[in-house]
């Protein structure tokens, strides 16, 4: 699909905004229900980055959506590694297996290195982030708080050597 706008989202789309990510995970593979008042949660934290909090349009009607927001790699001696979280990220049924996905991910690594991050985060399918990545955060010695399953929680390197000495706990969701 070549008529994809990626931009940063307005205020005033928010509630466009919570209903697309709600359709999008009524029939997602992993759901938990409440996605969009997580992303509602997300946009009222500190870690909240606006320039990061992505929509897709295309013919002038959003379609998708992804937000990356700031979380830690908790160390041993109080040293926090700062990086991104990829979540949620929400396309509507009829425009999936079109790109629309890939493209936000991809600008939102292409911002994100802008911006100076080098490490990000996700909770999701292995199946479908390898291809942006993705790996286990595992593999490094990064585990997460809560015991998700260790093949779910995935981190991406936005430069080669951003995971070099970070070990540690990361916590989100």
């Amino acid at each position: 699909m070549n008529n994809i706008r990626i931009r940063e989202i307005a205020k005033e789309e928010q509630p466009e905004v919570y209903n697309l990510i709600k359709t999008a995970f009524e029939t997602a593979k992993v759901r938990d229900g409440d996605e969009q008042d997580y992303a509602g949660k997300l946009r009222q934290g500190d870690g909240y980055i606006p320039g990061l909090d992505l929509v897709a349009e295309v013919n002038n009607k959003l379609v998708g959506q992804a937000m990356f927001t700031k979380t830690y790699v908790a160390r041993a001696g109080n040293s926090n590694v700062e990086s991104l979280l990829l979540s949620p990220i929400s396309v509507l049924p009829e425009y999936r297996d079109s790109g629309i996905g890939s493209s936000l991910i991809r600008e939102g690594f292409r911002l994100a290195r802008e911006m100076g991050y080098k490490l990000i985060f996700l909770c999701g399918d292995p199946a479908y982030y390898h291809r942006f990545g993705f790996k286990p955060a595992s593999a490094y010695g990064i585990r997460h708080a809560s015991g998700f399953p260790e093949e779910n929680v995935m981190v991406c390197t936005l430069t080669g050597s951003a995971l070099e000495g970070v070990t540690g706990i990361v916590d989100f969701c």
